[in-house]
């Protein structure tokens, strides 16, 4: 549900969405999500002092609230 989530929401905000991959790491007491995008996407995805990047991940944690494990979102290069 979460990686659905996150790919959803950065589809939307990029220009090559066919290019955006979300990897899934589970771990006991967290979940960590790798989001990969294309180059020329990657300032979009992070928005000006890393607002649009907080907003994603702010989501994340309101939808994953229920389930009492951790998640985090790491946007890689």
């Amino acid at each position: 549900m979460e990686k659905d989530l996150v790919e959803y929401i950065v589809k939307i905000l990029v220009d090559d969405p066919g290019a955006v991959t979300v990897s899934v790491v589970e771990g006991e007491k967290s979940t960590i999500l790798e989001l990969r995008v294309s180059p020329e996407d990657i300032g979009k995805v992070i928005g000006k002092h890393g607002r649009i990047a907080k907003a994603i991940r702010t989501v994340l944690q309101a939808a994953t609230a229920k389930t009492g494990k951790h998640t985090v979102l790491e946007i890689l290069d």
